[in-house]
């Protein structure tokens, strides 16, 4: 079965996929090649569920600081940041 890309991921799919990589790792029955392939497409799940998760904190922040006015101001996520 092909795996979806990181990106296309939810945060939740991201974190189940991420579980189900520590789970298999921490068995210890993989191959070295295997295994650094789990721990790679890991380091990428984590890094994109961290970048989802500051992107929802500032979502939520600029909604805090409209005090609840309707008028929303354009979210813009600079990578470099």
């Amino acid at each position: 079965m092909a795996r979806k890309k990181i990106e296309n991921l939810s945060f939740e799919d991201s974190l189940n996929e991420l579980e189900q990589i520590v789970q298999s790792l921490e068995k210890g029955e993989l191959s070295l090649e295997d295994s650094m392939a789990l721990f790679e497409r890991g380091l990428g799940l984590s890094q994109a569920s961290q970048t989802k998760l500051k992107e929802a904190e500032q979502k939520v922040q600029i909604l805090m600081d409209n005090k609840g006015v309707s008028k929303l101001e354009d979210f813009n996520y600079d990578e470099n940041a």
